[in-house]
């Protein structure tokens, strides 16, 4: 048989094939998928969940005429691999390599950067009214996962979407998972809508027959459209998105092309906004993906043969937050936890299992996680939230008028703070202690590694009383640095002392600059090396003591340097008088691009060769 993949290089070449082709491509590029991400890692069972859908709009719309925005992104390999990027996947998520995620300036097919939830009918929205004020014509398509559509700013532009009367078609991918399995009414909703399918095939049918009866047909039609809309509310509950404005048309079987492509063209003509509700398999057509969806939906490299993950398997910082919640919750019955559906990702499963009834999964909302958690610990309650850094930024405002304006005792728990790698700048972890420091009453911790980590963590929920944090970075850590001292509100640890000049680390950058150390001492330099441990409030008296006895201050951390750690710290100094010069090692004011961690942090000074050339620079200056 004809391998067909290989002659696909632009949608055009889509659409000279047939049904039956369509489908043998279908097939072709699951086994494209599982080839390439088995080795370079990525998201899998989402890409896998719709080839067909992604097939069919490329089969019905006229990219890059024709505007297709990817809600969150993940999923767009099956568009990346028809629109000219086939050739590159042996680097995608590499360095210098094609994105994960979609990125404009990457294909003139990619007409909306995504990378966070939910953003997909805003942004959509506004091409489309954009389109119209230039009185232009084309079509705008946003595809939706049911998992994004638990986000707040989703139904915020569904609202305004459904009273626009713009022509923009939404397509609802409904595949029951975000990361996690969907929670909430929503989800609910969806459930109930896949179960009673029959409405809209019974509506068509009868507007069809209606209007063929000679003479009464059209009066008929229009006359029994109150029965119509009856009809609709006995057979399907809700219908939440009709009432909205948009023009429904679903369920759909999203793994039947020829039903795809149909519905698709009907939704072309309508004016106005229309719905498309989609049912896919997350992980469709290769066993292991299908049977975990969850452990296939963001995927290192693994073995195709048996799905075994070809990752070390070591302890995580998210494995040790787990744990240390599960012991702090056995003996406190006030303790919560809360994630915007990342139980699995951010090591809340055992505990979720374990304490069903102080577990709280709320979806893609990471705003509500917050103030959700501001009324849990008004009434007195211990909630633990834990969120990824980069979408933390979602939930600033909850985090400064709903809990630290009121001084509440909420502990957030962030994690992949620092450099993510792969995924990219939308991911990157690298803001949170910018964007977080300059709250009042907030306190920002960091640990160094595993067991500090578990001693902040106890400090925070159990010995603490008002807004805190604890930020963590990706994957693996330290078991122990150095010895274990007690954690004190705002007290940093000196791990060396000397007198030739004054380091300064936070979080995990606290093990490169202990080696860094390390070898300027074998250069003869005797470095006054500080685990700051809290970047707000600073240990003001360790670290001005040091800063005036060597005159000379360097500050490391796994952040952007504008309003990072290093900046609070100058300004401390500066504010105190202390006469000392400062060189700061961070990240710049740039986006940071995907690539391996060890590659970033070498391309940033961040890596201990780096580190120690830098410091006998500024030392020379």
């Amino acid at each position: 048989m004809e391998n067909l993949l290989s002659g696909i290089n632009s949608p055009k070449d889509i659409k000279k094939l047939d049904s039956k082709q369509l489908k043998q491509l279908a097939s072709e590029i699951r086994e494209f998928l599982v080839e390439k991400v088995s080795k370079t890692g990525g998201h899998l069972a989402s890409n896998l969940g719709v080839v067909e859908l992604t097939l069919a709009i490329h089969k019905v719309f006229d990219s890059p005429k024709d505007k297709i925005v990817w809600d969150v992104g993940h999923q767009a390999y099956v568009h990346k691999i028809l629109t000219g990027r086939r050739n590159q996947f042996d680097t995608m998520r590499q360095f210098g390599g094609i994105s994960g995620f979609p990125k404009v300036s990457e294909s003139p097919h990619d007409c909306f950067n995504t990378g966070h939830s939910s953003t997909s009918i805003s942004a959509a929205l506004g091409l489309a009214k954009a389109r119209d004020l230039n009185k232009e014509d084309y079509s705008v398509i946003a595809v939706i996962g049911d998992g994004a559509l638990t986000g707040g700013m989703a139904f915020e532009a569904l609202n305004d979407a459904g009273m626009s009367n713009s022509q923009l078609i939404v397509i609802l991918n409904d595949n029951e998972m975000s990361i996690s399995k969907n929670v909430g009414g929503m989800s609910r909703y969806l459930g109930k809508i896949r179960t009673k399918p029959m409405y809209y095939k019974v509506k068509e049918d009868l507007d069809i027959i209606l209007k063929k009866i000679p003479g009464i047909g059209k009066g008929a039609a229009r006359a029994l459209n109150k029965v119509k809309v009856s009809i609709k509310y006995l057979i399907m509950p809700g219908v939440l998105f009709e009432e909205l404005g948009f023009k429904y048309l679903g369920p759909i079987d999203g793994h039947n092309i020829d039903e795809l492509i149909d519905v698709m063209t009907r939704a072309k003509g309508v004016k106005g906004p229309v719905m498309i509700h989609v049912c896919t398999q997350k992980g469709k057509g290769y066993t292991y993906a299908e049977k975990n969806p969850h452990m296939f939906h963001g995927v290192s490299s693994f073995e195709i043969d048996t799905g075994e993950l070809k990752a070390s398997g070591c302890t995580s910082y998210s494995d040790v937050f787990g744990e240390e919640m599960i012991k702090l919750a056995g003996s406190n019955k006030k303790i919560c936890a809360i994630t915007a559906a990342m139980r699995q990702g951010t090591g809340l499963e055992k505990f979720a299992n374990k304490y069903p009834d102080r577990f709280f999964d709320v979806g893609i909302a990471e705003q509500h996680a917050v103030t959700f958690a501001a009324g849990l610990a008004r009434s007195g309650l211990i909630p633990v939230v834990s969120i990824y850094s980069t979408f933390l930024q979602r939930a600033y405002d909850q985090i400064l008028h709903d809990v630290a304006l009121q001084k509440l005792h909420v502990v957030i728990a962030i994690d992949r703070a620092g450099l993510v790698g792969e995924d990219g700048e939308t991911h990157q972890g690298i803001y949170d202690i910018s964007y977080l420091s300059h709250i009042p009453n907030l306190t920002i911790m960091a640990p160094c590694d595993y067991s500090e980590f578990a001693d902040m963590m106890k400090f925070a929920v159990c010995d603490f009383s008002g807004p805190i944090t604890v930020r963590y970075s990706k994957g693996e850590g330290c078991e122990k640095l150095t010895d274990t001292e007690p954690i004190y509100h705002g007290k940093g640890v000196r791990l060396m002392e000397g007198s030739d000049i004054s380091i300064i680390a936070v979080g995990n950058m606290v093990e490169k600059a202990l080696e860094a150390a390390e070898e300027l001492k074998k250069q003869g330099i005797k470095p006054d090396l500080i685990n700051a441990r809290f970047i707000k409030p600073l240990d003001e008296e360790l670290i001005s003591e040091s800063a005036a006895k060597t005159g000379k201050v360097v500050t490391i951390e796994d952040n952007a340097l504008a309003g990072g750690f290093g900046s609070c710290v100058m300004q401390m100094l500066n504010r105190r008088r202390i006469n000392a010069s400062v060189r700061m090692f961070g990240f710049p004011d740039e986006f940071i691009k995907h690539g391996s961690r060890s590659i970033l942090y070498k391309k940033y000074g961040l890596d201990v060769d780096s580190l120690v050339k830098g410091i006998l620079e500024f030392m020379e200056e």
